[in-house]
């Protein structure tokens, strides 16, 4: 089955994540989103699968997210996920994906094998 993983190497929950999908014998796509952001299509197929809206996948700590004003909740989810696409850093991270268009998100990288199973 093809796997796809949206990840950071620099980033220890998604080293964790992707060791996990190795062990159990998943060699996935690895997307490093930083060098390589989704599109908006994309980010909106990703929302879909996580059943999430945009604000829930944004780490809300990085400089980005203040700097922008990304806290304004009159933002639309368009203009959150635009925001993402811009500045891939507030992306929540890892993102998994099954071809059989299940998704997880790897905190607690566990989280993933709900969907590998």
């Amino acid at each position: 089955m093809s796997t796809r993983i949206y990840h950071n190497p620099r980033c220890s929950k998604s080293r964790q994540t992707l060791q996990l999908l190795k062990d159990k014998g998943v060699e996935p796509e690895i997307i490093e989103y930083l060098k390589t952001p989704p599109t908006e299509q994309e980010l909106k197929e990703v929302l879909n699968l996580l059943d999430m809206k945009p604000r829930d996948l944004m780490r809300k700590k990085e400089a980005e997210y203040k700097a922008n004003n990304l806290d304004d909740d009159s933002l639309s989810d368009e203009e959150l996920i635009a925001a993402m696409v811009k500045f891939p850093k507030l992306i929540e991270r890892p993102i998994v994906i099954t071809e059989d268009k299940k998704a997880a998100l790897g905190r607690p990288p566990e989280s993933v094998l709900d969907i590998i199973a």
